[in-house]
């Protein structure tokens, strides 16, 4: 059931998401937009709930109760990130929009954008964390709680991933190809 229940807020939040954006520039309506993704934390709240009842009725801790405390964590940290993503595309490419503001390429400024990116996913990965961990208090003692450990340890992996690409822009920043003036 929880796997089924991940699988229908993934397509819930696309699904929210273009009839949003639907709502937005089909239907001129964007305050009715608005109301609609800002629906979309709900289904994060349901997957939560429906996660805990299937605990507390005594499942076994296992891999679908990580998948789920790392879809929350996800969406929770880069839902609305992904939502302007689409967004800026959708609105240039359909509705002559702007184009979308690309990260810098070289430099600082990439380096800056590359941590701004690390601290999202940084984010979400705490947040799965404490999910997972307020999990294995909930479960307590008497289950076995080792698939929600080998879950943490795959988000501080994660953390350190992101960290470790972040670094490497600030070390050893990308520079910007020199312009050949001879013709």
């Amino acid at each position: 059931m929880i796997v089924a229940l991940i699988i229908a807020c993934e397509v819930g939040f696309w699904v929210l998401l273009a009839v949003g954006l639907a709502l937005r520039y089909v239907a001129k309506m964007p305050r009715a937009s608005v109301a609609v993704l800002l629906c979309e934390p709900l289904l994060e709240v349901v997957l939560f709930v429906a996660t805990a009842i299937d605990l507390k009725n005594g499942a076994e801790p296992d891999m679908r109760h990580g998948i789920a405390a790392t879809y929350i964590g996800f969406s929770v940290a880069l839902g609305h990130q992904t939502i302007k993503w689409v967004d800026a595309r959708v609105a240039h490419r359909f509705f002559d929009g702007p184009p979308p503001v690309k990260p810098p390429k070289y430099g600082m400024a990439r380096a800056a954008h590359e941590w701004k990116t690390a601290a999202r996913w940084i984010l979400a990965a705490v947040i799965a964390m404490a999910l997972l961990q307020g999990a294995i208090w909930y479960v307590g003692d008497d289950g076995d709680v080792g698939s929600l450990r080998e879950w943490q340890s795959r988000m501080l992996f994660v953390m350190g991933i992101n960290v470790i690409i972040a670094l490497a822009y600030t070390v050893w920043p990308k520079r910007e190809p020199a312009e050949s003036n001879a013709r």
